[in-house]
């Protein structure tokens, strides 16, 4: 990408010749936060002038599931380098998982969250709160007082903990109804997973590692999904990691249940026979499956029936990975990546295309989350959230320079295909050629009105 900056402070930015969503090529000129054009030979004077031939241009990426761990937790990852990473990898918006400490259960730590994220200014933080209070799983939180917050919270998860009682997990759908919020579950028996430190097969018995079956994950989507019907509510399952779970979701929507999935990129393409290894990068929740697992995923993500891609991106400092298998902790990295492994599981694989791509990694999760302002088409009129990829770069990933503080990469050392190359959030380039520019700074707030109207 070669740009000519006359003026940056002009706020325009003309972008030529870049493939719209892997078609043909066209200019989009961005001013005033907005697709201002789109066409051919488009000029525009005093706007910064990207030379796009040879890239794709993808809606801003919508991540449904990232771990930024602030606050509480700032030895692991900060919603400052977190949305670095994510800004570097092509997102322009992620919901942040509630597991912080404090636990974001309060319209107090949701607003925090949303605070952080706007003074950050690389991508849109969309706080997730916790179905439970403590995620104790006891007592609902309180989820009116969050919706009705500053944060306008759509999204509600004890990720990390199964919301195992199935009353509480009903009356949770229930109450999400009011505001047209949605419940995600991490699906997991705890009782059929007590001590397991891996996917139960093969693999498992010869390590001697306790299995963790594919039945607690199952089991639990069976359960939720006819809650889900029952009380007509929206109900979206985490990082679905099995076929028997796959069946499960194209059953469900078959009967029109409200249920939406995701699944996450290490999920698309890294097995359980990573556990010979024994090198804790590898040991995540819900544990790395078969290849037969890994194939139903592919080919549910490219027919529908999986909704999403959502990263799971899980940073923990070093010293809680490298350790013995049976007391590292679980979870990976994956807001740098995931562009790279979905381009060579699924559209290299011939399974899907850039539009797709954009389906699973922008419009779908931005409707999940109710963002009205993310995963639009490139289109005039519509806010200039974009991605502009290399899909022909081939890069090798070194953790240790990466944005995110997490170093727990499953993929060091592999060299992946596709790069980003710039990322504009609101209109304003937070990423170009390839690096961090300069984060987007939030108008000033007028009391009382932040985050009015904008679901």
């Amino acid at each position: 990408m070669a740009s000519q900056q006359p003026d940056a402070g002009t706020g325009a930015y003309l972008i030529r010749g870049a493939a719209l969503l892997g078609g043909a090529p066209e200019d989009l000129l961005i001013r005033g936060g907005i697709i201002a054009e789109r066409g051919q030979n488009l000029a525009a004077d005093g706007a910064t002038v990207i030379e796009a031939a040879g890239l794709v241009a993808l809606p801003g990426m919508v991540d449904i599931h990232t771990h930024l761990r602030e606050p509480g937790r700032e030895d692991a990852e900060t919603v400052e380098t977190g949305t670095r990473a994510a800004a570097l990898g092509g997102y322009t918006a992620v919901h942040a998982m509630a597991n912080s400490t404090p636990v974001a259960d309060t319209a107090g730590v949701v607003e925090q969250v949303l605070t952080l994220g706007r003074t950050a200014g690389w991508v849109d933080v969309r706080p997730v709160g916790a179905v439970t209070v403590g995620l104790a799983g006891e007592q609902l939180a309180e989820l009116g007082a969050m919706a009705d917050s500053r944060a306008r919270v759509r999204v509600f998860s004890d990720d990390g903990i199964c919301v195992h009682d199935p009353v509480l997990m009903r009356r949770a759908l229930e109450y999400v109804k009011a505001f047209d919020g949605v419940v995600a579950q991490h699906a997991q028996e705890p009782r059929l997973t007590a001590g397991a430190q891996m996917n139960e097969g093969e693999v498992s018995a010869v390590l001697g590692l306790t299995g963790w079956p594919a039945v607690a994950e199952e089991s639990i989507i069976a359960r939720d999904v006819l809650l889900a019907q029952h009380v007509g509510s929206r109900l979206h399952v985490c990082h679905v990691s099995t076929a028997g779970s796959v069946e499960i979701i194209r059953w469900a929507k078959s009967r029109g249940v409200k249920v939406t999935a995701e699944v996450t990129p290490h999920h698309l393409w890294l097995t359980d026979e990573l556990a010979r290894s024994y090198d804790p990068v590898y040991k995540v929740n819900p544990p790395l499956r078969t290849d037969a697992d890994v194939q139903a995923l592919r080919a549910a993500l490219a027919d529908g029936t999986i909704d999403v891609v959502g990263t799971d991106h899980a940073p923990h400092p070093s010293e809680h990975k490298e350790c013995e298998w049976a007391q590292a902790a679980m979870g990976m990295t994956g807001l740098e990546t995931a562009l790279s492994v979905v381009q060579h599981t699924m559209i290299e694989t011939g399974l899907m295309g850039w539009a797709d791509f954009a389906r699973v990694t922008s419009s779908a999760p931005a409707a999940i989350g109710r963002l009205a302002d993310q995963g639009r088409p490139l289109d005039v009129g519509e806010p200039a959230n974009v991605t502009l990829v290399d899909p022909a770069a081939r890069w090798t990933v070194d953790p240790s320079k990466m944005a995110t503080m997490g170093r727990n990469s499953p993929f060091a050392g592999r060299e992946l295909p596709g790069k980003v190359v710039a990322t504009f959030f609101k209109g304003h380039p937070t990423v170009l050629d390839g690096k961090l520019n300069t984060p987007y700074r939030y108008p000033a707030e007028v009391p009382g009105t932040a985050g009015a109207g904008s679901n």
